[in-house]
């Protein structure tokens, strides 16, 4: 039960950072932005000292990383 909500969560956090930078994606990019966007978001948010709590702070942490994965992603390629 808990990867379903990780995948569902990951959906969601890649749905919104690519609504957020304008990207067209589908589910299974999605899931990937999403889970790869927690871990650079946590990552991120440490070296800057950021603590986030609860399901919305995992969630914009979330976002936040894919949101850097993206931009990333749009500079090398």
């Amino acid at each position: 039960m808990n990867i379903l909500f990780g995948l569902l969560f990951g959906a969601l956090a890649g749905f919104l950072a690519t609504t957020f930078m304008n990207e067209r994606s589908g589910l299974i990019k999605n899931i990937i932005l999403g889970v790869l966007g927690g871990s650079v978001g946590s990552f991120v948010f440490g070296l800057l000292g950021i603590s986030t709590n609860g399901r919305i702070g995992s969630l914009v942490t979330a976002v936040v990383g894919a949101c850097i994965c993206i931009w990333i992603g749009k500079k090398l390629f």
